[in-house]
């Protein structure tokens, strides 16, 4: 469903006139019910996407627990939601199929990069940037609590969570990760999906995403606590949750950008 109660235009860096519409809260959740749609539609595709998120996941922390680094899991579980926009390609180009009243292929969404490489591929370094970032900064908030100490899984649990620097350390851990995240939300909330679409260039696509957030802020940070709920119900359930999850969140963002962006 579009919202077209006001829109603003922005001339993007490309010919192509934007139109960024106005959305209201209720919208995130009509996504969410496009998404369960889009499942339903195309049941054993989405759900293969979302076994190989779960398979992926596993293959991950069972790679760092051998390294005897699982201490690391969850930085790079919020470091997921980071990356998780390049991740849902398949899933949205399987949306926009849909939409389009034909049948999607899973082969034809598995190599849906090819329609754009150059611009994924410098979306994707942006959003790694991102995760560098993250993982770089919660060194240093580990660091600046814990000087020192070497984390290690037998110990991680009382030296993060039950030492008196806990509560401080935990603040300032949550602070960075909400801005980090807030920065890397608004700048892929519809810039992955809009390269798909449109071979959009990568920076424009980056332009027009941000000023989607600061258009719609309420309804767009609703959108960001779904996406945050969702996932995190998928990676808390031993990431079992992520094969219902994950392709529910991908297939919504499709619709989002839909509903967000209008190319004339």
């Amino acid at each position: 469903m579009t919202a077209n109660n006001s829109a603003t235009t922005a001339d993007g860096i490309s010919d192509s006139r934007v139109t960024i519409n106005r959305i209201t809260l209720d919208h995130p959740w009509q996504w969410i019910a496009s998404g369960w749609r889009d499942i339903k539609a195309a049941p054993l595709l989405s759900l293969s996407y979302g076994l190989l998120f779960v398979l992926s996941s596993f293959l991950l922390s069972g790679l760092f627990s051998a390294m005897g680094m699982l201490f690391f899991v969850p930085a790079l579980t919020a470091g997921f939601f980071l990356v998780s926009p390049l991740l849902a390609m398949g899933l949205y180009e399987t949306s926009r199929t849909l939409g389009n009243k034909k049948t999607p292929l899973f082969l034809d969404t598995l190599f849906v990069w090819k329609r754009a490489p150059f611009n994924l591929l410098v979306m994707g370094l942006v959003l790694m940037m991102g995760f560098l970032i993250w993982m770089l900064l919660a060194n240093v908030v580990f660091a600046l609590f814990f000087f020192g100490i070497t984390p290690d899984f037998s110990n991680a649990l009382n030296v993060l969570f039950l030492s008196g620097d806990s509560p401080a350390f935990m603040g300032a851990g949550l602070l960075v990760g909400s801005i980090i995240a807030l920065i890397v939300f608004s700048i892929s909330v519809v810039s992955v999906p809009m390269i798909i679409d449109r071979n959009t260039d990568a920076m424009e696509a980056i332009v027009i995403s941000t000023r989607c957030v600061l258009e719609n802020p309420r309804p767009l940070l609703l959108w960001a606590a779904l996406i945050v709920m969702f996932v995190g119900m998928g990676l808390f359930t031993f990431f079992l949750g992520l094969m219902v999850f994950m392709p529910l969140i991908g297939h919504a963002s499709w619709h989002a950008y839909k509903d967000l962006v209008k190319v004339q």
